[in-house]
């Protein structure tokens, strides 16, 4: 997915309840071919932005699967707990220049819905 503002790459989802308890992001790979190439349990690194400035390193892993479909998990311990991730949370990676460094770097924006005056609104989690 692009981001039309930007000119950029993005990728999203919503966390399940799974996910939030086990501080891990799970992503098929068709979503994330553009910006990983496949390589069954090599991991990746991410260099990640918040919404704050401040820098975090994910790790990711790729799992080959016959059952359900080829998968990246990318962990984030650290990250959920201080961000107080919940399921529903809407997740957004997009891609950011990449300079000289070894590793793909991206801005993430969390989303959480909340009910005002009876209507759902989206508002960006600033923790």
């Amino acid at each position: 997915m692009e981001d039309q503002e930007q000119g950029r790459r993005t990728f999203s989802k919503r966390l399940t309840p799974i996910e939030v308890e086990k501080r891990i992001i799970l992503f098929f790979y068709t979503v994330v071919a553009e910006f990983f190439e496949f390589e069954e349990g090599r991991q990746f690194f991410m260099d990640v932005t918040d919404n704050l400035g401040k820098e975090w390193t994910f790790v990711g892993t790729f799992h080959a699967n016959n059952i359900v479909e080829n998968h990246v998990s990318i962990s984030w311990a650290q990250f959920s707990l201080e961000k107080g991730l919940k399921a529903n949370d809407e997740v957004t990676f997009t891609e950011k220049p990449q300079g000289n460094g070894p590793w793909k770097k991206f801005k993430v924006v969390i989303k959480r819905k909340i009910r005002l005056f009876g209507q759902d609104i989206w508002g960006e989690l600033i923790v």
